[in-house]
């Protein structure tokens, strides 16, 4: 049984994608996750903490796929695949609830920046685990290894919004398997 700050959470993550950020009151969400809005203070300083600890959940949410993709994949083309499509469907599965906020309106926090700073790095961490992996074993000749994740991750970042909007998942799995075809052929 979840406990009561998860309850909130989850009861926020909801209003928030209806109504976004700045017209969501404390009282929406204490509606939502029925408790008195005194009780929400006890948990969350504010909306903005509220806010915070909804994505950060995503975030630990979407890390935890991308692992698990990874751990399946058995060689280094395919854990790039795995991590490229678990992104990408997530990011599809995401996009109506990260629309929901105006962009602008958001770079004003502190924490908004820093979250994605944190996020970026992970990202690009990742990707150089497992394009270290295949240098390692001889598939992939690369010669700086952070320059090319970065690309990777900017690829990824240049695409998700488009590919947000893919209807068919097996769709999207071939959009991905092309940029990566161009990617192998590149660095095989």
């Amino acid at each position: 049984m979840k406990n009561v700050k998860e309850k909130i959470i989850d009861a926020a993550r909801s209003i928030f994608a209806r109504y976004g950020f700045k017209k969501t009151t404390m009282d929406d969400i204490a509606h939502a996750a029925h408790k008195a809005k005194s009780s929400l203070y006890h948990y969350f300083k504010s909306k903005q903490e509220v806010f915070q600890a909804v994505v950060e959940k995503e975030v630990k949410i979407l890390k935890k796929e991308l692992n698990d993709a990874l751990d399946k994949a058995e060689t280094p083309q395919g854990k790039l695949r795995a991590y490229v499509v678990t992104r990408m469907v997530a990011f599809k599965r995401l996009a109506n609830f990260y629309n929901s906020f105006k962009d602008e309106y958001l770079e004003q926090y502190a924490f908004i920046q820093r979250l994605r700073r944190n996020y970026d790095r992970y990202e690009i961490d990742m990707i150089k685990k497992i394009l270290r992996l295949g240098v390692n074993q001889g598939i992939f000749s690369i010669k700086d290894l952070e320059l090319t994740a970065f690309a990777i991750v900017t690829a990824m970042k240049g695409l998700e919004y488009h590919w947000a909007f893919e209807e068919d998942i097996k769709e999207l799995e071939e959009k991905a398997d092309s940029l990566l075809e161009i990617l192998f052929y590149g660095i095989i």
